[in-house]
């Protein structure tokens, strides 16, 4: 009898210290990771990429965007080379009801813009922003960062993976008037959705901006500060 007595208690303690160990095991295996508020991871974002000299950049538009000139870019931009920078790459253009392909270069006050027949045709930057201009891009008072400090009630959504590169996503709503500065042609607010890298001083690494079309605008970063030169074309 007093075996049968030790022998349950036993079983009864080992029943309750699994009960614990799998209780634990549980509580800590679907604990959420706290994110960070939204403010500090503006502020550095906005901070780090206002000081960036040098960039690859991808532009693509998702469905239709009226008075939205620009459909896709992709190209590398700089802060040196005059008071606008210099940028060069390849785009797609919606122009009278037509999708063109360009080669675009960016050199001092001037943007030449290149269509898939014939030679580079020169336009003044002041005409050519109605179009794009890529030196907002990295303006710290018209592109990524005016957007990032702009964004209106911003919150800290998800933790994800972009490209191999751990970021936190922040989202808000953004003005159009703050939006067209660096999309010309916007028609409407946006609901705005930074990645901004978790490691380091946040940088951006990729933007989506929504409208109430439902249509959106994809923006990336890549080899942050990584040498560009840009000269004028031939």
């Amino acid at each position: 009898m007093l075996n049968m007595f030790k022998r349950r208690t036993l079983l009864g303690a080992l029943a309750v210290t699994a009960a614990l160990v799998t209780g634990c095991s549980s509580d800590s295996g679907t604990a959420k990771e706290k994110l960070p508020d939204a403010g500090p991871l503006i502020a550095d974002a906005a901070q780090a990429i206002g000081a960036v000299k040098s960039a690859h950049f991808t532009l693509k538009v998702n469905g239709d965007i009226a008075g939205l000139t620009v459909q896709s870019l992709d190209g590398d931009l700089t802060k040196e080379g005059g008071s606008k920078g210099g940028a060069k790459g390849t785009g797609k253009l919606s122009m009278f009801g037509q999708l063109t392909e360009v080669e675009f270069t960016l050199a001092g006050e001037t943007l030449y813009i290149k269509g898939p027949t014939g030679s580079y045709q020169k336009v003044p930057i002041a005409l050519g922003a109605s179009i794009y201009d890529p030196s907002a891009v990295l303006d710290p008072n018209r592109g990524i960062a005016k957007v990032l400090t702009s964004i209106q009630n911003p919150k800290t959504e998800a933790k994800e993976d972009v490209n191999g590169t751990p970021a936190y996503k922040v989202s808000g709503k953004v003005t159009k008037d703050v939006l067209g500065q660096l999309l010309p042609g916007a028609p409407d607010d946006a609901f705005v959705s930074f990645w901004l890298a978790e490691a380091g001083k946040h940088l951006p690494v990729k933007a989506t901006a929504v409208l109430p079309s439902n249509s959106s605008v994809d923006v990336t970063l890549s080899d942050v500060d990584k040498p560009v030169t840009v000269t004028p074309p031939a």
